[in-house]
């Protein structure tokens, strides 16, 4: 599928931490480089705002995991962990992601979705209606193939999973073999990145 894509679009990243964690987790035992995540989701066009929904844990040790965030320009939103009567716990953040990103819609030229959730397949074709562009950023094999039908542009975190996790390496079991970094690419691994990675386990 193909999707237009210059300086001028003001883009908003909208980022469903846990399905991320718990992807990056299943697929590859590693964590997510979320600053590399957004950083090939806007694709050098204006970000606008770039916002990652979180679940405060009731040891509150994810701190330091937002404060990474916040230095990479990623915006916060979180909520407490629900417990309910027999231990069943519940931190699901899909009706305020649509929300956001439906009013976002009205000010931005892309909504890019960072997960692989079908269940956000109906708030992309209101979006789309709306006259905005939507697209997708997860990775592929953990993905709802409903959401990538239906979206304007689907970017596969699975295709250069060395730039898009921390420390990972390439084993029979993952399929992947580790990709060398495109030329010209910039390199987001640095300190500050690295941190954004870490500290997850905790969290969700």
């Amino acid at each position: 599928m193909g999707v237009i894509r210059h300086p001028d679009q003001r883009v908003a990243v909208i980022i469903d931490t846990q399905n991320l964690y718990h992807s990056a987790k299943n697929l590859y035992k590693s964590k997510v480089n979320f600053a590399a995540v957004v950083e090939a989701a806007v694709q050098k066009r204006k970000l606008i705002r770039a916002i990652s929904y979180v679940v405060n844990t009731e040891s509150g040790e994810e701190s330091a995991f937002f404060e990474a965030l916040e230095k990479v320009g990623i915006e916060i939103k979180t909520k407490d962990l629900q417990i309910f009567y027999g231990g069943a716990k519940k931190a699901d953040w899909d009706v305020g992601m649509a929300v956001d990103a439906i009013k976002a819609a009205h000010k931005v030229d892309a909504i890019v979705l960072a997960t692989g959730d079908g269940d956000f397949i109906p708030c992309v074709e209101y979006i789309k209606n709306l006259g905005c562009q939507v697209e997708a950023i997860t990775f592929g094999r953990s993905a709802s193939s409903g959401l990538k039908a239906v979206v304007d542009d689907f970017i596969d975190l699975d295709d250069d999973p060395k730039r898009f996790l921390i420390g990972f390496r390439p084993t029979k079991k993952n399929g992947r073999k580790q990709n060398s970094r495109p030329k010209g690419k910039p390199d987001t691994k640095n300190q500050a990145n690295k941190v954004v990675g870490t500290d997850t386990d905790d969290l969700l």
